[in-house]
């Protein structure tokens, strides 16, 4: 996906692979959804110092919990499931936003041109 994007060789990313309980956490402090969810990226190009973390995409925290359920619900494989989470939490970490119907469908395209289409539907 970073190298779809474009992306120095030299990006760096952290990922947290964590359960529901953590990440609702993480959603209660941060956006204040008192509730899990599936994944939540943390940019760190944003704001103040963005010039010193340049190289420092951010970070991913993904709910394995929630990825396998959804991937169930789905019926899906769940390392699939992880591989779209994964690159949707990249996807926000460059810039791209999923509360627009354009906005998501503009997602779905960007994964769905890494992964393939039946990934990431």
């Amino acid at each position: 996906m970073l190298r779809a994007e474009g992306c120095s060789e030299d990006v760096e990313v952290s990922a947290l692979l964590t359960d529901d309980r953590r990440m609702q956490e993480l959603n209660r402090t941060y956006r204040d959804l008192d509730r899990p969810t599936d994944v939540l990226s943390f940019s760190q190009i944003e704001g103040e110092g963005e010039e010193a973390a340049k190289d420092l995409l951010g970070d991913v925290a993904i709910s394995v919990e929630t990825a396998v359920r959804q991937a169930m619900e789905r019926d899906k494989n769940p390392d699939d499931e992880m591989d779209l989470l994964i690159a949707h939490g990249l996807l926000h970490l460059l810039g791209y936003e999923d509360e627009t119907d354009a906005g998501a469908d503009e997602m779905r395209r960007k994964a769905a041109a890494v992964l393939g289409d039946e990934i990431a539907r």
